[in-house]
């Protein structure tokens, strides 16, 4: 049996492992007696273990497209696998099991989501063949998603089936990345990793999300140092659950702690381990979850033996050891996964809080930490602080001033924040350097799209699909370009195959429902958008709809659409003077007059709104009331032939 690694009483952890006291002191007994042999014939059969797949076959199996080959002797070897996941619709797995192949060489590996599949767009050419390293950074879109499961393989860890509820997201398009951590044993072994995923149809119903205390800047351990310790700390900003942790270092590692201090002084034990085995290292997940009020202080403290006793040192004699992927070099990490707790009164995504501390715990540790600027600048678009993420892109391009990725985010930071030219500079920097880069080919095709220059953006949505004709969004915007410059059947073909590539694609269904509605077709505009609004609440496609509906004769629905339009613009007149328009054609007059009225109180020099108002109060035979409206009516503008047609008849 495996040794179980944690100590008792230091974590609560289902699945234990551990042999009761009882056993143990059997064990020992019959040690110290000579461990004499049983009765042969009582002897029960050796286990078989299955060659197949630990949970039966499973619903989808990928595998590494080009085996590789790990040489008899030599350094480690970084190896990344692109994995795409052929599937058509959103996927939740409940349950996957990595099988590295050659297992005896491989140190460890991990699997990473590319949810939008930019790690192969950036090896167009030699992906298949594995990318080397495993630093490696993948783009997750325009929304936040966090890693938030333990998705890897190490010696002793067994297939990783998640919770009840918290499966996890596979959306057609994505890819999974196998980053191998493979070591040479002394002779040639061939590799060919290969993943089982287990679906379920249930979707989640809580989000977690992966945190990591760390601090490997710290390791740098003296030769013959038998107690070098390292620590690290974060406090939460929130409650949370702990769900389970991941306790990892290399050969070094002696003693590891992982607890918190909680606000009122109570200490909470999240792992102690008193003797590290790196080949027993292992996820382990608390039997109930275990709450943290925020506040809580999350503490690790790590301790190494580079002494000559420590019997799993792989020098000999010690040597300085640094931090590194290597297997010979060291790591001291403590992974959690957390279930946060929403906050009372607070819309926003509570995990949005705690990468936010996170990040800033990295760079406290390390001012120039690229991927923590990175990181805080996208948040700090997320919630509109468009300046102050500029900011922070600029000081992570000034570590690694040769980024596409972070060239183009700053190109969006500064469009975001109205500084459009400068954005096109950083765009076409980018492109400098990566003239294969997507984002920034799209989105600067976007921005001249935005400000008027059709030709130019035309010329880049074309290029980007003559690279991939299935590019929803490129035939999105290529049709909106065609009919902004009147070519109205060829935006009506762009806008058709963008829907057909991508049904919930909003700017390809409200382009074409504009377009249909100049056409004429008011029942295929609505339509449209109808099937717009569910993606995307918008303020232009309510009003657009509710003037289709007001011009079919559907005016309860057009009644919704406008006073949901209000609410997107409270402080606009317009859907105060449609929702008038349309009482009145009710004969709801008392409702148009109050809509019209505050239609003129956000905007009282609008002289057709005051002769409108002045109708609508002859309709009901107020006459002073109408006077008055024509009268102001012409006040602003004494031209106004109809409210003067209106006073001479009175």
């Amino acid at each position: 049996m495996p040794p179980w690694l944690p100590e008792k009483g230091f974590g609560d952890f289902a699945d234990s492992r551990r042999l009761p006291d009882e056993s143990v002191a059997l064990i020992k007994a019959w040690v110290d007696g000579g461990m004499p042999e049983g009765n042969a014939a009582e002897a029960p059969r050796p286990p078989v273990y299955p060659k197949e797949w630990q949970l039966g076959k499973p619903d989808l199996v990928l595998e590494v497209d080009s085996p590789l080959t790990v040489p008899a002797e030599g350094t480690d070897l970084f190896r990344s696998f692109i994995l795409p996941v052929p599937i058509e619709r959103t996927r939740y797995i409940r349950a996957m099991e990595i099988r590295p192949g050659a297992a005896s060489v491989v140190h460890h590996a991990n699997v990473l989501i590319d949810r939008t599949a930019s790690l192969r767009r950036q090896h167009a050419s030699d992906w298949k063949q594995g990318i080397p390293g495993m630093e490696i950074t993948v783009d997750s879109g325009e929304s936040f998603d966090p890693d938030s499961h333990f998705l890897f393989w190490k010696p002793d860890s067994p297939a990783l089936v998640e919770p009840e509820g918290l499966p996890w997201r596979l959306d057609p398009g994505n890819d999974l990345i196998l980053s191998m951590h493979l070591k040479p044993t002394g002779k040639p072994e061939t590799v060919r990793g290969s993943i089982g995923l287990y679906f379920t149809d249930t979707p989640p119903t809580a989000h977690p999300i992966l945190l990591q205390l760390e601090h490997d800047g710290a390791l740098d351990i003296p030769a013959g140092d038998a107690a070098f310790v390292v620590e690290d700390r974060l406090t939460l900003p929130v409650d949370v659950d702990v769900l389970g942790v991941y306790p990892h270092a290399h050969y070094l590692g002696k003693r590891m702690e992982g607890y918190a201090l909680l606000p009122n002084g109570e200490k909470k034990w999240l792992v102690l381990i008193a003797d590290w085995d790196i080949n027993r290292q292992a996820v382990y997940r608390f039997r109930q979850p275990l709450f943290l009020p925020k506040g809580s202080v999350l503490h690790m403290r790590y301790t190494y033996d580079n002494s000559k006793a420590n019997i799993r040192n792989p020098s000999t004699p010690p040597v300085r050891v640094r931090a590194g992927n290597r297997s010979v070099d060291e790591m001291g990490h403590l992974w959690l996964q957390v279930l946060p707790h929403p906050v009372a009164g607070g819309d926003d995504d509570p995990r949005v809080s705690i990468e936010r501390v996170w990040m800033e715990n990295r760079l406290r540790k390390d001012p120039a930490d690229h991927t923590a600027l990175y990181n805080l600048a996208s948040m700090e678009m997320m919630t509109g602080k468009y300046v102050s993420a500029a900011a922070l892109y600029r000081r992570a391009l000034a570590q690694v001033p040769d980024d596409s990725r972070t060239l183009t985010a700053l190109g969006t930071a500064l469009d975001r924040a109205g500084e459009w030219q400068q954005a096109e500079e950083e765009f076409e920097k980018a492109l400098t350097v990566d003239a294969d880069s997507r984002d920034a080919r799209y989105d600067l095709a976007q921005l001249q799209l935005q400000h008027g220059d059709y030709q130019k953006a035309e010329m880049g949505f074309r290029r980007l699909l003559q690279e991939n004709p299935k590019d929803a969004a490129s035939h999105a915007e290529l049709g909106a370009i065609l009919f902004a410059t009147g070519h109205m059947d060829d935006a009506q073909t762009e806008l058709k195959t963008a829907i057909a590539l991508d049904p919930i694609n909003f700017d390809a269904l409200f382009n074409l429902a504009s377009l249909e509605s100049g056409k004429g077709n008011l029942a295929d505009a609505a339509s449209l958008l109808e099937r717009a609004l569910k993606q995307k609440n918008d303020a232009d496609a309510r009003e657009l709809l509710g003037s289709i509906y007001a011009q079919s004769g559907r005016n309860e629905e057009a009644l919704v659409q406008f006073h949901a339009l209000q609410l997107l613009r409270p402080g606009d007149a317009a859907p105060h003077l449609q929702l008038a328009q349309v009482y009145a054609v009710m004969g709801q007059t008392d409702a148009a007059i109050n809509e019209q009225a505050a239609a003129l109180a956000l905007d009282p020099t609008n002289a057709d709104g005051w002769n409108f108002l002045g109708e609508l109060h002859l309709h009901l035979k107020d006459t002073a009331e109408a006077r008055k409206d024509f009268e102001h009516a012409l006040a602003l503008d004494p031209n106004h032939s109809a409210a003067r047609a209106h006073l001479a008849r009175l």
